[in-house]
């Protein structure tokens, strides 16, 4: 058996195994089954994603991404945020830190107090967020019954609907629905959002691979983005998760997100 040293982290109890390749330059490699053992609450770690961390040329880390169920993801906001504060905590005096996430996307983030990310700009277009079909999607309609969801891509797919009530969504149900329809070519998360106020929304999550989660980053990047877009929200806004709340921004065209990290604990496990 081997082991593998990790580090557990969180933003607002969205959690993520971390393993850093650079400390040790070995080259990790794990099955889908092993990543989903990792997952495990019961017998393994638990996370809601997965990241291994890489030597970049482009930027001061390169991040692979993996959900619960083995698959790759594509995105993850407060997963971005736990790998800026790691390489702040390397490197106090950097006023900036790169990432470099999966389809060569070059991330920007700061520490201001917060650390916050650069989500860059959100994508309305159906190829951008990877329809089946072009479909008006401002108003995605039989996704589900007397609903309509507005998607966008963060980077990853994201369908958000818009109710007067989230607390009534059964959310376990209605996720996988959405999650798994045939529209979405690479499956989509799922955001139902509640606005209480142009600066204050209420959201619940299901995540693509990982299921109902405390908070996502992306979602609620993906949330305040199709907000706005659909004139529900000023472009600053408070987006309030059962793990706690993000503040985001559209500033000029681009998605800004600050929130807390914690370290929980590091330790090793065994393959």
């Amino acid at each position: 058996m081997k082991a593998i040293p990790f580090i557990k982290m969180d933003g607002l109890g969205n959690d993520f195994v971390i393993i850093d390749c650079r400390k040790t330059q070995e080259v990790v490699s794990l099955t889908a089954r092993e990543i989903e053992n990792i997952a495990n609450r019961r017998t393994g770690i638990g996370f809601d994603q997965l990241f291994i961390l890489t030597d970049s040329d482009k930027a001061d880390v390169k991040m692979t991404i993996y959900n619960g169920d083995g698959s790759l993801a594509a995105a993850c906001g407060n997963g971005s945020r736990c790998i800026a504060s790691l390489i702040f905590e390397e490197k106090p005096s950097k006023k900036e830190v790169l990432i470099e996430a999966p389809k060569n996307r070059i991330l920007k983030a700061y520490n201001n107090g917060q650390i916050s990310v650069n989500m860059g700009a959100p994508d309305f277009s159906w190829q951008g967020i990877g329809l089946a079909e072009e479909k008006d999607t401002s108003n995605l309609t039989g996704l589900l019954p007397n609903m309509s969801a507005c998607g966008v891509s963060m980077g990853n797919p994201h369908a958000v609907f818009f109710v007067e009530d989230v607390s009534k969504i059964d959310l376990a149900k209605v996720g996988p629905l959405v999650e798994h329809n045939p529209l979405f070519v690479n499956r989509t998360n799922v955001e139902f959002a509640q606005v209480l106020s142009p600066s204050k929304i209420l959201m619940r999550i299901w995540e693509r691979g990982a299921g109902i989660t405390q908070a996502c980053g992306s979602g609620a990047s993906a949330t305040l983005a199709a907000a706005y877009k659909k004139g529900l929200s000023s472009n600053k806004a408070e987006i309030v998760m059962p793990g706690g709340s993000l503040t985001i921004e559209n500033k000029n065209g681009e998605i800004l997100m600050a929130g807390p990290v914690h370290k929980a604990f590091i330790g090793q496990f065994y393959i």
